[in-house]
């Protein structure tokens, strides 16, 4: 967090808010910005100091260029923006999906069993630290219990470094350089309303 003064937070519905991360940035006097994609808002203008913040929704990568969600080539473009910006990203859930994509990724249909089939990942269960991420070994219990709540799976840009997986999908935790991260699963909420 060191040199970040101000948190843009892109939404894509009211009940997908910034929770745990809203109240981690107020602690530390961090300006927080919410921009309602779903409202029309238009996306920000990044300075150096910004954090983007990129939360999730029921749309995904495989609705881009779809009537229903305009927004959402837009926002892609934008994060692969600053991504060639090296500007700092978290992307939760559908932001992890649109980070990845946006880094030359892909998502599809999670499958498991025996012979796979669609099958969501929702509820709590446990996701791993891999082994060569020793830096996270440190800040996570493993196993770390954490909230699920996707039907796809994300296929990871070639520049992108793995660092935890669950039982069921791979791709749950993974960063891109040194400035932006995506995580799968969902650690924003707080048990109450995350608005």
């Amino acid at each position: 967090m060191k040199g970040i003064r101000r948190v843009l937070v892109l939404q894509h519905l009211e009940i997908e808010g910034p929770g745990l991360f809203e109240q981690f940035a107020k602690e530390r006097d961090l300006k927080i910005e919410i921009i309602r994609l779903d409202n029309k808002n238009d996306l920000p203008q990044t300075k150096k100091g910004d954090l983007i913040l990129i939360m999730g929704g029921p749309m995904g990568v495989k609705d881009i260029g779809r009537d229903r969600y305009p927004w959402l080539k837009l926002e892609r473009d934008f994060i692969k923006k600053e991504l060639e910006n090296e500007r700092p990203i978290i992307g939760v859930c559908l932001g992890a999906q649109l980070l990845a994509n946006a880094a030359g990724g892909d998502v599809e249909i999670l499958k498991y069993g025996s012979p796979p089939r669609a099958l969501p990942e929702i509820g709590w269960s446990q996701i791993f630290i891999d082994k060569s991420n020793k830096d996270f070994k440190a800040l996570f219990e493993d196993p770390f219990h954490v909230l699920h709540w996707h039907g796809d799976r994300i296929l990871l840009p070639n520049k992108a470094v793995l660092i935890a997986s669950s039982e069921r999908c791979k791709e749950q935790f993974f960063r891109i350089g040194n400035f932006a991260y995506g995580l799968q699963f969902h650690i924003e909420t707080t048990g109450g309303d995350d608005k």
